[in-house]
């Protein structure tokens, strides 16, 4: 399963693309996270709707000094099979 997330809030320069990667490696998420122009945080991850879903609960905390606003998530139905996950940029 994979889904292509949004997350809207303070995001960037906090480390939340670390923490993501460290939560996705921990949880055996593959896929990857970047910032995006408009301040937000993209990523896709792939793994079980479980691991799926705890990665995203753990992003809505996200690291100390973050505030997340919202996360948007969609379906992802790209053929890629990602094997590890990455930090874009």
């Amino acid at each position: 399963m994979k889904k292509h997330i949004f997350i809207t809030g303070r995001v960037q320069g906090v480390g939340f693309r670390h923490f993501t990667r460290k939560n996705a490696e921990n949880l055996g998420v593959t896929g990857w996270v970047k910032n995006l122009s408009d301040g937000r945080v993209e990523a896709v991850f792939q793994g079980s709707e479980e691991q799926i879903e705890e990665l995203i609960q753990r992003c809505k905390k996200g690291p100390v000094a973050s505030y997340v606003q919202n996360i948007e998530v969609e379906k992802d139905s790209g053929e890629e099979d990602y094997k590890n996950f990455s930090v874009e940029f």
